[in-house]
């Protein structure tokens, strides 16, 4: 399906999305950034969430841009209400990037929210941000393509190549092709996230919560305030102990690391310990962290007792790490496409036939509980 196709919405064209911010200015600059893509259209901007649900009643869209703080109806309130008007909306929840917001946000992702974008601190910054403007068009893209029914094409981008979303209709995808499943039991567990999922890891967090004594590090696309609040969530609704990691600390099994916003994580060997590096070098898919580095490490340490799980994502981070997983023996394991926000960093490994197990979201906890227990038959 491509962006002038039908979806099952009756939507056909650029995707259509409407903004909803109290400040006039923001409105105009995002509405700059996002149609200097010819992809996508502004089918509405209006001051508030009362507004926007007013407009809703009218105006068919793809995808919200909703901001947090607003007067009459805040991001907070509209949000649900959104969604209730138009079921299959996508909602992307900006803010200014304050601990406050980024605990709204983590918030609103647990209400239904599709993604977040946290805005710059200036206006100038809005207009003149490469970075800022790439994220948000590519994502309104990924998502207002979820919304009409498709998924990012599973594709991989060469490096330095351009990151635009690709789509390519299902009948012309190669079937998935699964590997055997390695025979050892996992050392280590390393998990790979971005659009959709903080959602997906606090259900397969869930699912391991006191019964797994090998490590697990999660890198998941988030700035430096947001992973920080990852870690908290992740803590709360699994139980277990889950931090920020920090540069020089040695792994424990049983706990969970999640690598911090603009740094890649890395392990490396020192005597008998393995212990967390933090670096950054530069970004690797246009991501920093990034997966690929986290799992290059870890291979290069554990070889076939590496267990790897891609998560819903955009784009193909994962990949060539994945690729280096396969190579020395060790299991991927990714989120299949029905459950998946965005079809992007999984569909990348399951098409380049690097997975063991392509399975709904609420299967995947089963599933490593059953590969790393299988020590106790």
């Amino acid at each position: 399906m491509t962006a002038g196709q039908a979806s099952a919405s009756g939507l056909t064209g650029p995707y259509k999305v409407m903004i909803v911010d109290d400040s006039a200015v923001i409105r105009g600059l995002l509405t700059r950034a996002l149609e200097s893509d010819p992809q996508i259209s502004i089918a509405a901007s209006v001051q508030n969430g009362q507004i926007a649900l007013s407009t809703l009643e009218r105006q068919k869209v793809d995808v919200v841009v909703l901001d947090i703080e607003m007067p009459v109806m805040d991001g907070m309130t509209a949000l649900p209400l959104i969604i209730k008007a138009q079921p299959g909306v996508r909602v992307i929840m900006a803010s200014t990037l304050t601990l406050k917001n980024a605990e709204i946000s983590m918030q609103a992702l647990q209400a239904g929210a599709a993604d977040y974008i946290p805005k710059p601190t200036s206006t100038g910054e809005i207009s003149t941000a490469g970075d800022f403007k790439r994220e948000l068009t590519e994502k309104v893209k990924a998502l207002g393509l979820a919304a009409r029914g498709g998924t990012q094409a599973p594709v991989a981008v060469p490096q330095g190549a351009s990151d635009k979303v690709v789509v390519k209709p299902a009948s012309a995808r190669k079937p998935i092709q699964l590997r055997p499943m390695p025979t050892m039991v996992p050392d280590i567990i390393a998990i790979g996230s971005s659009t959709g999922g903080p959602q997906a890891l606090f259900e397969v967090m869930k699912s391991l919560s006191g019964k797994v004594t090998q490590p697990i590090l999660i890198t998941q696309h988030m700035p430096a305030t947001f992973t920080k609040l990852l870690a908290e969530h992740i803590s709360r609704v699994s139980g277990m102990t889950c931090n920020e990691a920090t540069d020089g600390e040695a792994i424990v099994g049983g706990q969970v690391y999640v690598a911090p916003g603009d740094y890649h994580m890395v392990l490396e060997a020192d005597g008998v310990n393995k212990v967390i590096r933090l670096t950054q070098d530069p970004p690797e898919n246009f991501c920093r962290p990034s997966v690929d580095p986290m799992l290059r490490s870890l291979s290069k340490i554990y070889g076939p007792k590496l267990l790897v799980v891609i998560l819903t994502g955009m784009g193909s981070d994962g990949q060539r790490g994945s690729e280096v997983v396969t190579a020395a023996g060790g299991a991927v394991v990714a989120q299949d496409e029905a459950t998946s926000v965005v079809w992007g960093m999984p569909g990348a490994v399951a098409s380049d036939g690097l997975c063991s197990a392509v399975l709904p979201l609420t299967d995947i906890g089963p599933q490593v509980l059953k590969l790393v227990m299988r020590s106790a038959a």
